[in-house]
C-alpha cells in the first residue's frame, strides 16, 4: 500500500505553518540552539548539498523539541555579496530586487523538504534593520582600537573593480585568478580598512581548547594563526641610519648568516636600493605584485632575487652582508624581512647557490655538499659551542639585547582582516571624512543605508561604485561638510554576529536592542550555540572571524561568553552517482525540488539519513532513493493493514524496547544512520510476527520516527486518532528490564558438532536441558546403540553429548 506522497506533504506543511508550530518556545531551563550556516541566496536555489546538513540539524532539533528542550532552531539568508552585484550588472537588474526574489524560492525549497525552522527568526543580511547592527558592531571594533585605515598590498581584480580577499582568490597555473569570473588578480596598494584579529591571536588559539570540533579544523585553525616564538633581531644597515628587523626561530644559527633577503614590496627596499641597482629591482618587484602568496611559495620553482646594493651588519659576526630582494619572502609575515642561514635551511641553500653567495656551517655536519637541518653540536659559534639550544638561545638573546640588537617575541602567521570592498551591494561603513581626512563616525544616522540607483558599475579609479552618487557622498552633519566613506564591508561582515541576530529577533529582520538588559537575558538563555553544522571550507575565514567578533564582544560585556558555539560538526558532500563533486559546471547538480516532486521529502530525509554518517561523504544512489521510499511504504501498510490491540501480548517487548533505547543514544551521538538501522530492525520484528501490534509501541515508534520523516508521521498519527501533533509528544522511554530476551535457543552437540537447537525459558537448570534434548528426533536417534561416555550442559548456553 503506496500512499500520496504530494498531498499529504503539503498538507501537513499547510497545518504547520498555520500553527506556528515550530515558533522558538520559553518554557524550560533546558535549551538546544541548533544552528546551520546559511546560505547565499543565489537564483539557481538548494541543492541537495545542502539537504545533508540541513536535514541533519532538523533531525536532532525535533528530538530536542520532544525531549522537553527549549528550541532555537532559524534559518537567515547571506544576501550581500559579490556574486549578486555581477549578476545584477549583467541583468541591469537592482540586486535587492532578485535577492529577494531568490530568498522567496529558498524559504519555499526549505519548507517542503519540512525543515522546523522558526519562521519568526529569519534574518536576511541586506536588510537595512539587520546591517544596522552589522554597523553597530564595526562601530565598537573602531572605538576598541581594532579597525583602521592602512595602505596595503591588495588582491585587486581590475574587471570586478574590487580588492579581494585571500580567501576569494585561486591560483591556476601560477597565475592569481578571481573565484567568481576567473579574472585576473594582481597585488596592488591600497587604502583599506583592516581588523586587527592579529590582537586576538593567542586568544584564538586557546578557545580551541573550549570548542568540541574536528581535530583537522583546529589543525587548519592553529597552523593558519601560525604562533611560533623566538626573537627580533636588528641588523644595521652599513652608510645608513636604516635597521633591517629580522624575527627568528633559530637564533643560535645567527653565525651562519651570509646575507639577509626583504620582500620586494617592503616598503624599505627603494630607500636601501642604490641607484645602479634600481632599474632590475623595480622590474623585479613588479614582477612579484602578479604572483599569489602560493606561487612565491612553491618550494618546487627555482629561485629568484635581485641585489638591491646594500649591506647589512651581522650584529655577531660585525661582518657585512649583502641584502637581496626575492618573491620567497613574504612582506605580511613578520617583518617581511629573513637572514638566511644557507648551510641548515635548504631554500637559502638553493638561492646561495644559485647567486654564488657564502655558505658558513655552524652545525656540525657529516656532509657539508647540502644543507644539515638535523640536530648537532655547534661549531664557528664562539659564545655557545658546547651548549644545548634552548641555553644557546638564551645566552645570545640575552647578550645582543645588551646593545639593543635582540628581543624575545612571539610571532603569528595570522594576518589582519582585510575588511572593505570596493563594491556597490555591501554594508555601507557607519564613516564620513571632514576636509582634514579625519574620521567622524555616524553613530546617530544608524543604518547608514545604500542608496536607491542602477548605476552600479566599478568606478574604475578604485573606489566603489558609490563614489559616483554625489548626492549620496557628501552630507552634513552638526553644520559640517562630510565625506561618506564609499568601500562596503566584506560578506563575511554580516556572518560573524548573526548567531546572535537569531536570539534577538522578534519578528523577520526586526531586533531587540544589542545593548538591552533584554538581550543580555537572551544571550544568557541561548549562547552558546550548542550544535553547529557546516562545511570545512569555513574553517580559516568564517569560523575565525565569527569566534574572534565574539570575543570582542564578550570583552566589551555585551555577550555572557567566550565562544560563540560549543560543537561543530562538518558535513560531508553529497557526491554524484560516478562519486565526482556536484557542480553546475559539470552539470550533475540534483535538484531536491525533483526528488520531492518523484519521492517525496519524507523519502530524501531518509536517505541522506541513512546513507552514512554525517561527516562522510554520501554518493547519490536512485537505487538508494527508491529504497527509501519503499521502506516508508512498508511502514505506512504496517499501520494501515496490521491488527492494532491495546493488549500487549509480550511479544515485541525486546525489539521495542531495543529500539527505544538504542535509537536515541544514537540520534544524540549524531550517528543518524545507525540509530535509523534500529527503526528497520523492529519493523521487521513486526512483519515476521504477524500478530496484532500494541498501540503504544506503534504511537511511541511514529514519535522517534517522525524526526526523520515528519510528514508521513503525522498522517499515520493521525490514522490512529491521537490528538495534536506528533512532533509534540513526549520521547518514549525504554524499560531496562525489557531488554533480555525470557527465551534463549540452546546448541546440541554431538562429539562437540552442532546437531539440533531448541529454545528454552531463560535459567532453565541443566538436567531439564538434557531431558529436552534427548526428546529431539535427530538427537535420539544418533544416541541410539551408541555408548554414551559423558553428557554436558551449560544452562543458557549448549548441551554436549559424548559418545563411542
Amino acid at each position: 500500500m503506496e500512499f500520496s506522497h504530494k498531498a499529504i506533504e503539503k498538507k501537513w506543511q499547510v497545518i504547520w505553518k498555520k500553527n506556528n508550530a515550530f515558533a522558538t518556545k520559553d518554557n524550560s531551563d533546558k535549551k538546544a540552539y541548533i544552528l546551520d550556516m546559511f546560505p547565499y541566496p543565489s537564483g539557481a536555489g538548494l541543492h541537495v548539498g545542502h539537504t545533508k546538513g540541513y536535514t541533519a540539524t532538523d533531525i536532532y532539533s525535533r528530538f530536542k523539541r520532544l525531549n522537553g528542550y527549549d528550541v532555537l532552531h532559524p534559518m537567515g539568508y547571506d544576501a550581500f555579496g559579490l556574486p549578486a552585484e555581477q549578476y545584477a550588472l549583467k541583468t541591469g537588474n537592482d540586486p535587492r530586487d532578485f535577492t529577494i526574489k531568490n530568498i522567496e524560492v529558498f524559504r519555499t525549497q526549505l519548507e517542503k523538504m519540512g525543515y522546523s525552522y522558526d519562521p519568526n527568526k529569519e534574518v536576511i543580511t541586506s536588510d537595512p534593520n539587520y546591517y544596522k547592527i552589522t554597523q553597530q558592531i564595526f562601530i565598537k571594533l573602531y572605538k576598541k582600537g581594532l579597525a583602521e585605515i592602512r595602505n596595503v598590498n591588495v588582491n585587486w581584480c581590475p574587471e570586478l573593480g574590487t580588492a579581494l580577499a585571500n580567501e576569494e582568490v585561486i591560483n591556476k597555473d601560477g597565475k592569481m585568478i578571481s573565484e567568481v569570473g576567473g579574472f585576473e588578480v594582481f597585488k596592488k596598494p591600497m587604502r583599506q580598512w583592516v581588523l586587527k584579529i592579529t590582537d586576538y591571536a593567542e586568544r584564538l588559539l586557546k578557545g580551541l581548547d573550549n570548542i568540541d570540533m574536528p581535530k583537522s579544523i583546529k589543525d587548519l585553525q592553529k597552523n593558519w594563526i601560525g604562533k611560533s616564538e623566538g626573537a627580533i633581531v636588528e641588523f644595521d644597515v652599513k652608510n645608513s641610519e636604516k635597521k633591517l628587523n629580522v624575527f627568528t626561530t633559530r637564533i643560535d644559527t645567527i653565525y651562519g648568516v651570509t646575507y639577509l633577503v626583504v620582500a620586494p614590496e617592503n616598503e624599505i627596499v627603494s630607500e636601501l636600493t642604490t641607484e645602479d641597482n634600481k632599474k632590475d629591482v623595480d622590474e623585479y618587484v613588479s614582477k612579484t605584485l602578479s604572483k599569489s602568496d602560493i606561487e612565491r611559495q612553491d618550494e618546487s620553482k627555482p629561485k629568484s632575487g635581485v641585489f638591491i646594493g646594500s649591506y647589512a651588519i651581522n650584529p655577531i659576526t660585525k661582518e657585512e652582508i649583502p641584502v637581496w630582494i626575492s618573491d620567497y619572502v613574504l612582506n605580511d609575515y613578520a617583518t617581511g624581512v629573513i637572514m638566511a642561514v644557507p648551510a641548515h635551511d635548504p631554500r637559502d641553500w638553493e638561492f646561495a647557490k644559485k647567486f654564488k653567495l657564502p655558505i658558513k656551517f655552524v652545525l656540525k655536519a657529516d656532509d657539508e655538499s647540502k644543507a644539515f637541518i638535523g640536530k648537532s653540536e655547534y661549531i664557528n659559534s664562539k659564545l655557545i659551542e658546547g651548549m644545548d639550544v634552548i641555553k644557546a638561545k638564551d645566552i645570545l638573546i640575552k647578550f645582543l639585547a645588551e646593545y639593543k640588537k635582540a628581543s624575545v617575541k612571539v610571532n603569528y602567521k595570522l594576518r589582519d582582516w582585510l575588511f572593505s570592498r570596493q563594491r556597490f551591494y555591501g554594508e555601507p561603513f557607519p564613516v564620513a571624512f571632514d576636509n582634514n581626512q579625519n574620521i567622524v563616525l555616524l553613530e546617530k544616522s544608524l543604518p547608514v543605508e545604500l542608496p536607491k540607483t542602477d548605476y552600479i558599475k566599478p568606478s574604475g579609479t578604485g573606489e566603489s561604485p558609490l563614489a559616483n552618487i554625489k548626492d549620496w557622498l557628501n552630507i552634513e552633519v552638526d553644520g559640517k561638510k562630510l565625506v561618506r566613506e564609499t568601500n562596503t564591508m566584506p560578506q563575511s561582515a554580516a556572518s560573524s554576529w548573526y548567531h546572535l541576530a537569531y536570539i534577538l529577533a522578534k519578528a523577520p529582520n526586526q531586533f531587540t536592542d544589542l545593548e538591552s538588559p533584554e538581550a543580555m537575558k537572551l544571550f544568557k538563555k541561548w549562547l552558546p550555540v550548542d550544535l553547529y553544522i557546516g562545511g570545512q571550507e569555513h574553517a580559516v575565514g568564517h569560523l575565525l572571524y565569527i569566534r574572534f567578533w565574539h570575543q570582542v564582544l564578550f570583552d566589551l560585556g555585551i555577550v555572557p561568553t567566550q565562544e560563540p558555539f560549543n560543537k561543530l560538526i562538518n558535513q560531508g558532500m553529497v557526491l554524484d552517482n560516478n562519486g565526482t563533486k556536484m557542480s553546475k559546471s559539470k552539470g550533475n547538480v540534483v535538484n531536491p525540488d525533483d526528488i520531492i516532486e518523484s519521492h517525496g521529502a519524507d523519502a530524501l530525509r531518509l536517505f541522506i539519513a541513512f546513507m552514512g554518517p554525517i561527516e562522510a561523504s554520501l554518493q547519490w544512489s536512485e537505487d538508494g532513493l527508491d529504497s527509501s521510499r519503499k521502506w516508508i511504504d512498508r511502514v505506512y501498510r504496517m499501520i494501515n493493514t496490521f491488527e492494532i490491540t491495546n493488549k500487549n501480548d509480550g511479544s515485541l517487548e525486546v525489539a521495542y524496547n531495543k529500539m527505544v533505547k538504542n535509537f536515541g543514544q544514537m540520534i544524540n551521538d549524531y550517528k543518524f544512520n545507525t540509530a535509523i538501522s534500529q527503526l528497520m530492525v523492529f519493523v521487521n520484528e513486526v512483519y515476521a510476527q504477524q500478530k496484532p501490534i500494541y498501540i503504544e509501541y506503534l504511537k511511541n515508534f511514529l514519535i522517534m520516527l517522525s524526526i526523520i520523516t515528519p510528514h508521513v508521521c503525522e498522517e499515520l498519527w493521525e490514522k490512529l486518532n491521537q490528538k495534536g501533533s506528533v512532533c509534540d509528544q513526549t520521547w518514549p522511554k525504554f524499560d531496562e528490564s525489557k531488554l533480555i530476551e525470557n527465551t534463549v535457543t540452546i546448541a546440541v552437540q554431538i562429539n562437540g558438532k552442532l546437531r539440533a537447537t531448541f529454545k528454552v525459558n531463560r535459567g532453565t537448570k541443566s538436567p531439564e536441558l538434557l531431558k529436552t534434548a534427548k526428546l529431539i528426533d535427530l538427537i535420539k536417534n544418533q544416541l541410539e546403540d551408541k555408548t554414551l561416555i559423558k553428557e554436558i550442559a551449560v544452562p543458557d548456553r549448549i548441551v554436549n553429548f559424548v559418545i563411542k
